[in-house]
């Protein structure tokens, strides 16, 4: 199976679901927000090996996390399954890389990526993005010798992380975990 490169969905939600769930834009904005609290960025406890985490009281109900990556760290390929989500670097930088491509949602064990699907963002403190529906992507912090500290939320809390590895341009499903394997 081949994936090509895809529009953007849209992230424009439909009347019922604007009036009471968060929009990207809303989980932009309190991410935005977050990042922005000097305080509670600095008193996220920072680990020179693994990455740390804190959950946040997120808008309407969504996720949010409070990240701390060491040197060198990343995610590794994922994503979010049903939820949109929003993340922005508060110190630091990552990197992100993307696939520009709907992916199918099941049935599949190893897909073939076409030319021209790949995505690269650098983002330095201050700057972040939203995202919509089973956007794939990793975050890496490829400094030597920084932390990177990030605020993310999602909406619906996340059901389920699809996680995947990559060989050029092979992207196979490795693993699918649940809430009950991260928190």
């Amino acid at each position: 199976m081949s994936v090509s490169p895809s529009a953007p969905p849209s992230a424009s939600p439909s009347a019922s679901s604007a009036r009471s769930a968060p929009t990207q834009a809303d989980l932009f904005d309190f991410v935005r927000r977050t990042a922005a609290d000097s305080e509670l960025i600095a008193s996220l406890p920072l680990d020179p090996e693994g990455r740390t985490w804190v959950r946040l009281e997120g808008p309407g109900g969504s996720e949010a996390w409070l990240i701390g990556w060491p040197p060198g760290t990343g995610t590794g390929w994922h994503d979010h399954a049903d939820s949109v989500g929003a993340f922005l670097t508060a110190a630091g930088e990552l990197k992100e890389n993307a696939l520009a491509a709907r992916l199918p949602t099941d049935g599949w064990k190893t897909l073939e990526l076409t030319d021209g699907v790949d995505r690269e963002r650098r983002l330095p403190a201050g700057q972040g993005r939203s995202f919509g529906r089973h956007h794939v992507h990793e975050v890496l912090n490829e400094s030597s010798d920084r932390h990177a500290i990030s605020v993310h939320a999602y909406y619906p809390p996340l059901p389920q992380i699809r996680r995947y590895s990559r060989s050029g341009s092979i992207l196979r499903l490795e693993q699918v975990e649940r809430p009950e394997d991260w928190q």
